[in-house]
Formats: structure tokens, sequence, C-alpha cells
């Protein structure tokens, strides 16, 4: 049935995040969404990244950078790696390092948030790359406010998710959107 369900909504046309169940049921064939036309973007962490291109977790680890690209070029979508220095990698070959985040921001949720909010970006109409990047840096951002206000040891998804309004609001006032 998820299969079923996500061929269905893959065939809209219309602007999809990928992440969790979705990217596991395109397990060693990201290609199938090749033939996409409308902005695509992966949210893989190093695990589902090692299940999609068919390589051990360790080959993602070791070269972020390269396997994002690799993901982005087979599956010609844009792809977030996540980790603590997420990478950003768009099917051109251009690779973007995510400098806001903690290691704190590994917890249970916290793609869920990173999800969300590049599906909002998606929705207002932005290309993949940009939603893509700027939901990953406000992620980021918002993780690190959240440390600050709690420390980066008992950090949660709704943590973060509380803090991006603030995040938006720092971009906002600390320089050109």
């Amino acid at each position: 049935g998820a299969r079923t369900l996500l061929e269905a909504c893959l065939a809209t046309g219309l602007p999809a995040v990928l992440d969790a169940d979705a990217l596991n049921l395109l397990e060693g064939a990201p290609e199938r969404l090749r033939d996409r036309r409308v902005p695509t973007v992966l949210t893989p962490h190093a695990g589902e990244a090692s299940r999609l291109l068919g390589i051990p977790t360790s080959a993602i680890v070791s070269d972020v950078e390269g396997a994002a690209r690799r993901l982005a070029e087979r599956s010609g979508a844009t792809v977030v790696l996540k980790g603590f220095r997420s990478v950003v990698a768009s099917p051109g070959g251009e690779t973007a390092h995510v400098l806001s985040g903690n290691p704190g921001m590994a917890t249970g949720g916290s793609g869920d948030v990173l999800t969300g909010v590049v599906g909002a970006f998606l929705a207002r109409g932005l290309p993949a790359r940009e939603a893509a990047s700027s939901a990953a840096f406000l992620h980021g951002l918002a993780g690190d406010l959240a440390r600050e206000r709690l420390g980066e040891e008992t950090l949660a998804a709704a943590d973060i998710a509380g803090e991006l309004g603030a995040a938006f609001l720092f971009v906002g006032e600390s320089g050109p959107a």
C-alpha cells in the first residue's frame, strides 16, 4: 500500500520532498525520480543514503559531499544529506555545506521538522535547490537557538520547531532574503 501511495503522489506532478519511508521505498533505485519535471528534494541521513546508493554507510560518512552529489545525479533531485554539517547537492553537481546546526539535533523527529520546512518552501514556489538550502540553514539555526535556550543534551524536535519563528526573524533582520 505504501508503494502505491508513493507512486500516486509522485505522479501528481506536484513538487515533493521525500524522507524516511518514501526513501526506503526507493532503495537501490533513486533513478525512478529522474523523469520528474517539478522540484523534488530528498532528505536522507547516511543510512538512508547508503540504501539508496547501494553502498556501505561508512562510504557515505567518509565522503558526505561526494555521496550527496552522486545521489543528486542519480535521482535528478536535490539532496539534503543530513548530518552535523548537512550537505545540499543539486543534480548539476553544485553543493553547499550547511554551517548552522549542532549534534543535539540528532534526535527523533528533527528530520520531520526539516522536511516540513522544505515542503513549505516548495509550496511557496521556490526552486528545489533554494528550498532545500534555505530550509536546511533555518532548521539548523532553529536548532542552534534551541541549544542556547535549553542545552544540547536534551534537545527535542519540538524545541527545534518552536524556534523556527525566531530563526526566520533573525535571518530577516540580519541580511537580505
